[in-house]
Parts: C-alpha cells; sequence; structure tokens
C-alpha cells in the first residue's frame, strides 16, 4: 500500500504537478481543493477531496480517513497586484488558512509539513543573488502573508516539535513535459502564459509593466524555474524529513535572471512568431530583480534542476501546452 500524502491546493498549477511527482515517486497523493482557482481535470494521480483550508472540521475528516505521512501545503492566492488592493483576502486565505491545517495536524497527527513559500518574503533584494539568510522585508501582503506563515511554522517546530521545509519558489514557469498538465490561472498574471497566449493570438499585446527599473534594459528581472523540477524538488525535500532532517527553508531557482526583453526575444525564438508589446506602469508591489542563491538547495536536497538551465526548454513545454490548450479548451 502506497504511503498517502496531502496535498492542499493539488488541483492548481504546481500542486497538480507535486501530486504526479509523488505518484512517480511511489506514495499516494491525496489532492485538497476547494477547486475556486484548481482544476478538477488536473487530478489525475490520487483521489480528490473536496474542502476548503479554513474549514477544521474538513480537514480533520480528511487527514482521519487517509492517514497521511506529511502534508504539502500549496493553497493560497498568489497575486501581487490583487493582495495589495485586497490584503484581507490574502491574509485570510494564505495565513489563516496554513494555520488551520497546521492545528487540524496538532488535533490529528503532527506529521512533516512543506511549505509552498516565496522569494516575496525577501522584498528589495539587497543583494543578488538571493541566498536564504538574506533579511525579510516583503512590500506587498502576498509577501507578507508567505513571511508569516515561515513566522508560524519556526513557532510550531520549537514548541510542539513540528517537522517542516520552507520552499521558497522563485518564478514557477512551464508545463509538465508529457502535457498532461500545465499553468491554467483565471485572471492570468503571469509573463510567460500571458506572452504566449499573445502570441497564439489570444490577447492583442503583452503589457510590460514597468521599463524604467535599475536593470540593463529597463525591464524586471526574474529567476525562472520549471514547474517540474520545483515538483521534483517537494519530492526530495519530502524523503529529506522522512529521513529525520531538520527544520529547513531552501531557495528553489537556478541563479540565472532573465529580463521581460530577454523572455519576449526568447519566446519569439520559439513560437516563430513576432509578439506585440506595449508599456504599461509598474504594478504595485513589484521589485526590479529576484535571483536565487540555490546552492543550499542543491546540497541538502542533490537537486540540479535540470529543466530550468535553459529557458528555451520552459518556454517550449508551457507553448505546446498552451497550443494545447486552444484546442481542447483544457487550459481556458
Amino acid at each position: 500500500m502506497r504511503p498517502s500524502v496531502l496535498v492542499t491546493g493539488g488541483a492548481g498549477y504546481i500542486g497538480s504537478h507535486a501530486c504526479k511527482a509523488l505518484a512517480r515517486a511511489g506514495y499516494l497523493p491525496v489532492a485538497y481543493d476547494n477547486l475556486v482557482s484548481g482544476h478538477h481535470w488536473a487530478v489525475k494521480w490520487g483521489p480528490l477531496e473536496v474542502g476548503d483550508v479554513c474549514d477544521p472540521v474538513r480537514l480533520i475528516q480528511v487527514i482521519r480517513k487517509h492517514q497521511p505521512v506529511a502534508v504539502m501545503h500549496f493553497a493560497a492566492f498568489i497575486c501581487v497586484g490583487e493582495s495589495v488592493v485586497d490584503p484581507a483576502k490574502y491574509y485570510r486565505n494564505n495565513f489563516t488558512g496554513a494555520m488551520t491545517v497546521l492545528e487540524a495536524l496538532r488535533a490529528t497527527n503532527l506529521i512533516p509539513f512543506l511549505f509552498s513559500s516565496t522569494c516575496a518574503t525577501y522584498g528589495v533584494p539587497e543583494r543578488v543573488p538571493i541566498d536564504e539568510s538574506h533579511p525579510k522585508v516583503p512590500v506587498n501582503p502576498y509577501g507578507h502573508s508567505k513571511f508569516m506563515v515561515e513566522c508560524l511554522l519556526q513557532d510550531y517546530a520549537h514548541a510542539y516539535g513540528l517537522s517542516f521545509a520552507m520552499l521558497r519558489y522563485f518564478n514557477a514557469a512551464g508545463a509538465d513535459l508529457d502535457g498532461e498538465i500545465g499553468e491554467c490561472h483565471d485572471p492570468e498574471t503571469h509573463l510567460i502564459p500571458l506572452l504566449l497566449q499573445t502570441a497564439a493570438g489570444a490577447r492583442p499585446a503583452l503589457e510590460i509593466y514597468g521599463h524604467d527599473y535599475p536593470t540593463a534594459d529597463g525591464t524586471a528581472v526574474r529567476d525562472y524555474v520549471h514547474v517540474s523540477d520545483l515538483a521534483d524538488a517537494h519530492v526530495r525535500a519530502l524523503v529529506y524529513l522522512l529521513d529525520g532532517g531538520q527544520p529547513i527553508a531552501l531557495n528553489l531557482g537556478t541563479g540565472r535572471g532573465y529580463s521581460v526583453r530577454e523572455v519576449v526575444a526568447e519566446a519569439e525564438m520559439v513560437t516563430g512568431r513576432s509578439i506585440k508589446t506595449v508599456l504599461a506602469p509598474r504594478r504595485p508591489g513589484d521589485t526590479p530583480a529576484l535571483v536565487a542563491d540555490g546552492r543550499l538547495a542543491r546540497e541538502v536536497l542533490e537537486a540540479t534542476f535540470p529543466l530550468s538551465q535553459n529557458l528555451t526548454t520552459i518556454l517550449e513545454t508551457a507553448w505546446r501546452w498552451q497550443l494545447r490548450g486552444l484546442s481542447t479548451g483544457a487550459a481556458e
């Protein structure tokens, strides 16, 4: 019998890729999702339990039913701009939701907890690349909500003996190599899917938010990580914790940043199409450059992020998913 892992947000973009990676590694992923932003079609490798992370009764019911050996917590709202105009939504779901899951575990079995965190906890970087010791000074409610959960995990570890891994993503991108799942947000706010939707003719132009940043070409710089590499890192972190590893915080990034203009140019090469862009003001809460120092993850997890070493690979998988979505409706 395969050991089960509870995956909150398991019907979402990164959560569904983690479910596939878990199944391949011999686990039974139990996707727990309210389907507000997740998709039923993305749950393919284990059961779906519909429920909200702020519902303690439902969480305890599911935990007792499946007896998971660990929790991977992905359930969160992720739009930086929206968090600025509606912070209550983000604190309620991201922070209170995570605490509700932890309290459900305390009421049942305090198993290892893997937290989907973010480079947004660092705020405007004092140095690039950013290592795990960098000060945490978030500049938007999204980043604050994630950082508050990080503080919560540390306090739960100290007081209750919680075993945890905080995995700080840089920019998740790309799609499953087999084309089974991919990125599908409504509304979409991430650069690469917006860019490829424009290339496919689904949008008239790509808006470039901010062209006066202190970067080489004036546009924001980000470190892009293939979503399947992120999923693999989660499985590696799970094994690390189940083998008795100490609580840890790790950056998941490549150490190579690309500006918006560089990503546009590469996307035109991959798609063979000219992509129209228009300049727009900076979005609230955005920072000029976020690039990871990912050495600790490579050392502790032996995670090499093979699909992330080349932006072309990320864009090619995302483009295949975009074309499939337009033809089948799966990505609409």
